[in-house]
């Protein structure tokens, strides 16, 4: 069973930053990509970005490309995701995903971090 913590949410002004970082305490699994989803009240969750576990080639949502950054750190099993120039519609619960192997999706997620982003 993978178990995943997300932290570093919290309010922020437009125009500014925050790190969000998600450690996955890995038993017997491997780990294929590691992506970040978010959930925005009244709307569907939906896919911010992505990361390889091996080779590190990433993916991101049009609406985050240019302003958010993810990162990994295989040693501690932990992904990142750098915001910058976060704006009001970035408002959201970020959860973090695993998906395990090529032919899974991402079945494991984490709790959630609230991330608001005042005008």
């Amino acid at each position: 069973q993978v178990q995943l913590v997300e932290s570093g949410g919290g309010l922020v002004q437009a125009g500014g930053s925050l790190r969000l970082s998600c450690a996955a305490s890995r038993r017997t699994f491997s780990i294929y990509f590691m992506g970040w989803f978010r959930q925005a009240p009244g709307k569907e969750r939906e896919f911010v970005a992505a990361i390889s576990w091996s080779a590190g080639s990433t993916n991101y949502a049009n609406s985050v490309k240019g302003r958010f950054t993810i990162s990994k750190d295989n040693a501690k099993n932990t992904v990142y995701l750098q915001m910058n120039t976060l704006k009001p519609e970035d408002t959201a619960v970020y959860y973090c995903a695993v998906r395990p192997t090529v032919v899974t999706s991402y079945d494991y997620w984490g709790q959630g971090t609230q991330v608001t982003v005042s005008s």
